[in-house]
């Protein structure tokens, strides 16, 4: 009789057995009452020396990090891993390609590495609502929503994507601009980049305006060579267009080099509006205007859940406010 077993009689997922076994907090009474109860019925005792091994063999706060471009992560990473550095907490990050399966690729790091926490840069909500039953330790998801998936260890913090993308195609709009391109992500349902694009066609469709998804919008990944490839697409079928509003600020700055390489000037012929206030966009000519996140907030208090959740507090959910940064790469028409 081991855990495998008790979790297969009480119907409920290894994690959770481990978690009431370890006497962890964040398990609901219903399923804590009917793990125990089982135990009882089976007889089974939990070895407190394997488990004692367990926690001594745990290694730091695991961040698994979605591709390799997202300017946005970086900052955000930066701030994380600062936090938890002061709380003597140290953090070994993890890369995945963005179409990795960033819970199942954390899984397989459970078993070999046994981290204390896990932080998600990126991810999506279907991931987790799959297969994060399996994951023990306290965890958080940071640019996105996990509030409602029910899991005890999984906190989130994140920005109103779709919110702020509506602000960013008003800010173009209330410019004059009636044929706005969109570049970035891959729209797929509940990703952070289908958020964004429903904020679009929300912003348009309340000013009489919709949003042609085969005409105007151009997916790519998250950096600067998709940015640039999926911008000379767009541009190269609607010359018409007078802006693009790019759903990351990476894709932006290859979009500014596309406008450039095709003899555009920005914001003379074409004015770009990016995502995420990464510290480029400060520095690029033109500087870009973008809805900025607040990448150290996120850091800060995705560290800060972290810890709290190791200390036994419950998971929570947080959205943190945005801003719209007007800077000099749009120009009223």
């Amino acid at each position: 009789m081991d855990i495998r077993d008790i979790a297969a009689r009480s119907g409920y997922g290894v994690g959770t057995v481990s978690r009431v076994i370890n006497g962890q907090p964040n398990v609901s009474d219903q399923a804590r009452e009917r793990i125990l109860a089982v135990m009882a019925e089976c007889g089974y005792e939990p070895n407190s020396n394997a488990r004692y091994l367990k926690m001594r063999q745990q290694t730091p706060v695991a961040a698994f990090v979605m591709g390799v471009g997202n300017r946005l992560f970086g900052d955000v990473l930066a701030s994380l891993q600062a936090h938890l550095a002061g709380a003597g907490e140290e953090l070994a990050v993890t890369y995945l390609d963005d179409d990795a399966r960033e819970v199942r690729a954390a899984i397989d790091y459970q078993q070999a590495r046994r981290p204390k926490a896990m932080a998600f840069l990126g991810g999506e909500p279907r991931r987790f609502a799959e297969a994060f039953g399996e994951i023990e330790v306290p965890a958080v998801l940071v640019t996105n929503s996990a509030a409602g998936l029910g899991f005890p260890n999984l906190s989130s913090v994140t920005t109103d994507n779709e919110a702020a993308a509506a602000r960013a195609v008003s800010h173009l709009w209330d410019h004059g601009h009636r044929h706005i391109g969109i570049i970035g992500g891959s729209g797929d349902e509940n990703s952070i980049s289908s958020q964004r694009l429903r904020g679009a066609e929300r912003a348009l469709r309340e000013r009489g305006a919709e949003l042609d998804l085969v005409r105007d919008y151009e997916p790519c990944p998250f950096d600067e060579q998709g940015g640039y490839d999926a911008a000379r697409r767009l541009l190269g079928r609607t010359p018409d267009l007078t802006a693009v509003f790019a759903l990351g600020d990476a894709p932006a700055f290859g979009a500014l080099r596309a406008a450039a390489d095709a003899g555009l000037s920005v914001p003379g012929d074409l004015s770009l509006v990016g995502f995420d206030d990464t510290s480029f966009s400060r520095f690029s000519v033109p500087r870009v205007t973008t809805i900025r996140q607040g990448s150290e907030r996120l850091g800060e208090r995705a560290a800060q859940i972290l810890l709290s959740m190791l200390d036994g507090g419950d998971a929570v959910h947080e959205v943190i406010p945005f801003e719209l940064v007007e800077r000099e790469s749009v120009r009223t028409l």
